[in-house]
Formats: C-alpha cells, sequence, structure tokens
C-alpha cells in the first residue's frame, strides 16, 4: 500500500475536531447490509495479474468473474448466502475516457462492466466493484480523488451493487471527509449499494486514534488490520489484534455496520482444512463478512464442504449481529462466545455460539463450566457440534464443556436456549 502520511499532534487535533463535525453532517442510513456480506472476491488469489497471456485462467479479466459467478451458482454457494462477486484492483484502463468517467480494459473486459453486472444479475448474484478515495489505486489505475460524485454516478448506471473504496495514495488529512463525501454521493445516485471502507486501517497503520462509532456511521463495513495472505500466520495475527482490541470493536458494530477482518482464505491449499474451519468460525463468532478468495474451479471437495457449512453460516449470519468475544484464555487456547437467537434479549436470555480454538502447536485439552463462560440460564440448553453436526445433549450451567482440540484447530457448538412455552410467547410478544 502506497500511503502519503503527514503526522504531528496539532494534526490529530484537528482531525479528531473533523470527525466531530462531520458527525453532524450526515450518516449513511442506507438500510443495506443487515446481515454480513458474503460472497466472493479476486485479490488474495489472483492479485493485479494482467498477463492474461502468460495466466489466461488467473488473470484479471471478464472471464475469470464469470467463472466464479457460474461456480457459485453450480455448486452451491449462492443457495448458502455467498451472493456477491467482487472485482478488485487492476480491472481499469489507465485513463479515464474523454468525459472524465472511469473505463474499464477493453481488452480484458470487451464486453464493459456493465454486462458483467448484468451476469450477475441474472444469476441471482449481486455485483460489487473496486475503487480508491485517492487519485490513484494501490495498483496505480485511476482512484475517485476529485470525481467522487462522477465515479458513484458511473458505478450505479453500471448495476453496481457494492463498493470497496481503497485508500491508497491520499494524504491522512482529507481520508476522513473524502470517504464520507463518497457515502454521500452513492446516496444520492438512489441505487442501493453497500459501502466498504479501508479507512480505518490507514488509520490503524499509520497509529491514529480510531473513532469506529463515527466511522460505523457512514460505512456499511471498514477494513482496520493488515490485508490478510493466504497462511494460517496471517489468519492468527488478524485474531490477535481482533482479540487485544474486542471492546473496542464490539462497540462500534451493528447490523448494517460490520468490522471486516479481511477474506476467507479457507480453500487455498497454504491453509490445512483445520485451520480454515478456525478461520470460519471466528469470523462466524465476529459476525464478519464471509467474503471468499480462492479459486473456486480447483476448490477440494473437503474445504467446499467447510465453506458451505450451514451450522456455522448461520452463527454468522444471526440477525442480532453480534460480536462475539474471547472470555477465556490459557495458554495457547481461545475462547470465543457469542450472543444470538433464539433469545429473549429485554430478559438477557440468549442462545450462544462457542468457539474453542487452539493456535498452538501441540494438542490442549479444555473444560469449564457453562456458567464460568456466561451461560446462567437455569433451564439449560441444547447442545450441537456444528463442524461435526452431532447432537451432544442437553446441558445446564453446572455441566461443563470438555473437549480435546488438536493444534491449529477449533471446536465448535451452539448452546439453544431450552425455552418454556411461557418464554416462548414472551419471546414472540417481544
Amino acid at each position: 500500500m502506497n500511503i502519503f502520511i503527514t503526522s504531528t499532534n496539532l494534526l490529530s487535533f484537528k482531525i479528531l475536531i473533523l470527525f466531530i463535525l462531520i458527525k453532524n453532517i450526515l450518516t449513511l442510513e442506507n438500510g443495506l447490509a443487515r446481515t454480513p456480506p458474503m460472497g466472493w472476491m479476486s485479490w488474495t488469489i489472483f492479485y493485479c495479474e494482467i498477463n492474461c497471456f502468460k495466466y489466461p485462467t488467473g488473470c484479471i479479466n471478464e472471464q475469470l468473474y464469470k467463472d466464479m459467478a457460474d461456480k457459485l451458482v453450480q455448486d452451491g454457494y449462492r443457495d448458502a448466502g455467498y451472493v456477491s462477486v467482487h472485482i478488485d484492483d487492476c480491472w481499469e484502463s489507465r485513463d479515464r475516457d474523454t468525459n472524465g468517467r472511469l473505463v474499464a480494459n477493453q481488452t480484458r473486459f470487451p464486453s464493459g462492466i456493465k454486462s458483467l453486472a448484468e451476469y450477475m444479475h441474472v444469476r441471482g448474484l449481486k455485483f460489487a466493484i473496486y475503487s480508491d478515495i485517492g487519485d490513484k489505486t494501490c495498483a496505480g489505475f485511476p482512484g475517485t480523488m476529485d470525481h467522487l460524485e462522477t465515479d458513484a454516478q458511473t458505478f450505479a448506471e453500471w448495476g453496481s451493487d457494492y463498493l470497496k473504496l481503497d485508500a491508497c495514495n491520499i494524504e491522512f488529512e482529507r481520508m476522513p471527509n473524502e470517504y464520507i463525501k463518497m457515502g454521500n454521493s452513492l446516496l444520492k445516485t438512489n441505487r442501493p449499494i453497500v459501502y466498504s471502507c479501508s479507512w480505518p486501517a490507514y488509520l490503524y497503520e499509520n497509529h491514529k486514534a480510531l473513532v469506529y462509532p463515527l466511522i460505523g456511521e457512514h460505512c456499511n463495513l471498514w477494513r482496520n488490520y493488515n490485508d490478510i495472505d493466504r497462511s494460517w500466520k496471517s489468519i492468527l495475527s488478524i485474531i490477535h489484534y481482533y482479540v487485544k482490541n474486542q471492546e473496542l470493536l464490539r462497540s462500534a458494530q451493528r447490523p448494517g455496520a460490520w468490522n471486516d477482518p479481511d477474506m476467507i482464505v479457507a480453500g487455498n491449499p497454504e491453509i490445512t482444512p483445520s485451520q480454515a474451519q478456525v478461520q470460519l468460525s471466528v469470523w462466524a463468532i465476529w459476525s464478519a463478512p464471509l467474503i471468499m478468495s480462492n479459486d473456486l474451479r480447483t476448490i477440494s471437495n473437503e474445504n467446499k464442504k467447510i465453506l458451505l457449512n450451514k451450522n456455522v453460516i448461520a452463527v454468522d449470519q444471526d440477525p442480532l449481529g453480534i460480536f462475539g468475544r474471547m472470555v477465556y484464555k490459557e495458554a495457547s487456547l481461545y475462547v470465543f462466545v457469542k450472543e444470538m437467537m433464539p433469545a429473549i434479549p429485554k430478559k438477557e436470555l440468549y442462545s450462544y455460539a462457542i468457539a474453542v480454538v487452539n493456535y498452538g502447536t501441540k494438542p490442549c485439552k479444555f473444560s469449564k463450566s457453562l456458567f464460568s463462560l456466561g451461560l446462567t440460564y437455569l433451564g439449560g440448553y441444547s447442545v450441537e457440534d456444528l463442524w461435526s453436526e452431532q447432537q451432544l445433549g442437553y446441558m445446564t450451567p453446572i455441566d461443563e464443556y470438555s473437549v480435546m482440540v488438536n493444534h491449529t484447530s477449533v471446536s465448535m457448538i451452539k448452546a439453544t436456549l431450552k425455552m418454556d412455552l411461557n418464554d416462548l410467547e414472551l419471546d414472540k410478544m417481544l
């Protein structure tokens, strides 16, 4: 990422004042992304490969996105919730047209972006476009700086359903205002476009104060840490960062405003199946976007089954949209707990998803009572192992959840409230 930052105490103070002033201008109330977005994105598997002569099936061109759209439909991903196809950087021509509008590279996208969006829509999919708030994208293609309204209108006319807006090549002091202006420009198009920001990731990289509640008022989702790559080390670094900052991240999140820990790299050969389960489990606990970056044409059946696990997806897509927390740590174990439906929030009664992650190099045993993890309902819980899809029976708060977890692996259960008829009737009224 190419970032040009000016850093002084005075600048930090000015930025804070700018955030406060902006808060009273206009917020992004577009009613979109009420559950975390799901789909497929090209970046972490294909990056900016534009040599289609050398890599005809692995370069950034319209056929790549059509191939992935077809696999989403044919292999059941769309029906499982993965409904958006995301173009990332390097789709553009090097220059705007004579009217100052963005245009796709005509060699690699001969049919144009509008045609590609229509290809997605007729298959029951959504189309996501990429741009950058700076004067150039991270790969050096035209950015949106000084063209916000024109580009927003162009994206809308093409039929875009989602915009990922990166933050390379812009001075830091311009970033907050420019991101918010683009959000307003998208609203003015009258087309529903989910707005994904990279704003906080660049604040983090440059050690600036993160004002998440304000960011959450202007973006549907936001990146806030380093780019993921196809490695266990990268997955784990994100988990550690999110654990360290979980109270701040949790406070900003709500339906329509999501923390984005970056793409799902499960399904790539560099990631073992057990590590893939860890990533899916923890992302689901966080109610994070599930946007895959892998080659759906070559993925193994084992990884496909992991990515299509309906129980884990249901945890991620739970309508409460709660950011689950790490509640217990021992040796190389993290224990995450997430409140979810069915629930009676006004009585503070919830069902729960629990994920026990062993990020170490040796197997570890975990054993704790449900009560010690925050599950206190005396009526008890019906418990299911979400990865084996086995029913584990009825448990009360004093019962222990005991499991041996292999290295770089996870055990994940859901404990569903055993509500009586009176509670069920109250739940309906609430």
